[in-house]
């Protein structure tokens, strides 16, 4: 599943960006960096969004592209930022299977936002999974570390609710 850009717009602080440009910086001239200047940056921001790619990539001297396919293929990098109360729902075979994508339309609906956004408040954030390790509990949601299983699209407002 491709991860989607963030809708939300990049507001990074000068004390970020003097990190980042030190972290750049101590990692410039080494051939293998790229990773943990992104795991870094992402301990910085919270996430990669794309100006922030561009510029690991200009620091480092390799293609923004390299750098975005890095970012997409590996799932500790996040695009988006997280909300105080990460959704997340999976939709691996067993769970989709068993109704999440109808979790993934009520969540859609009740919090206003789609997949890869983030609530006006900051509040929740949304994004779609893959397998977490609870298929006998399909179709499964997380909330922050909260895991929740055997749902149904009515059980979601109540859930929410507790945040």
């Amino acid at each position: 599943m491709k991860k989607a850009m963030t809708t939300v717009p990049f507001q990074g602080t000068p004390e970020q960006k003097a990190a980042l440009d030190a972290l750049i910086a101590k990692y410039k001239d080494d051939p293998g960096a790229l990773m943990p200047v992104l795991q870094q940056a992402q301990d910085i921001y919270g996430y990669l969004p794309a100006e922030v790619q561009k510029e690991i990539a200009a620091g480092l001297d390799i293609p923004v592209s390299e750098v975005f396919g890095v970012v997409t293929f590996y799932a500790q990098f996040l695009l988006n930022p997280k909300g105080t109360y990460p959704v997340a729902i999976c939709l691996g075979t067993a769970c989709y299977v068993k109704g999440a994508g109808k979790l993934m339309e009520k969540t859609e609906e009740l919090l206003g936002i789609k997949n890869g956004e983030l609530t006006a408040d900051r509040k929740f954030s949304l994004e779609a999974t893959r397998c977490i390790g609870a298929c006998g509990l399909a179709p499964v949601l997380t909330v922050g570390e909260d895991v929740y299983g055997r749902l149904e699209p009515s059980m979601l407002k109540d859930i929410y609710a507790k945040y």
